[in-house]
């Protein structure tokens, strides 16, 4: 079945970096367009960006030029590189393919001093 595990969740201080990763499994990775979505305490899951089977990315505007999607199909994982942090990013991190809505459990991101 469709498994999405995320890693590299922790505790930063504003201005910092952390690299998340998902390794997915379960399905033909290459073929599918994959996001990562975030959840802060009391606020409704927001996309934060989406990268295309092609390569194509898009980003939510809160976070553009500052994190970066990519992929490696022959890993099967996803990443979210994510530089200058702020606190307003402290959420949990989730990996999904957006296809038939797969979610993987999310990875918690704090950012603060």
């Amino acid at each position: 079945q469709v498994q999405l595990v995320e890693s590299g969740g922790g505790l930063v201080q504003p201005g910092g970096a952390l690299r998340l990763s998902c390794a997915a499994s379960g399905f033909p990775f290459l073929i599918y367009n994959m996001a990562w979505y975030r959840q802060a305490p009391g606020k409704q899951r927001e996309l934060v960006a989406i990268i295309m089977v092609s390569g194509g990315t898009n980003y939510a505007d809160t976070v553009k030029d500052r994190f970066t999607i990519s992929r490696d199909n022959t890993k099967n994982t996803l990443y979210l590189q994510m530089n200058n942090l702020k606190p307003e990013d402290t959420a949990v991190y989730y990996c999904v393919r957006p296809t038939g809505e797969y979610w993987g459990q999310g990875t918690q991101v704090t950012v603060s001093s």
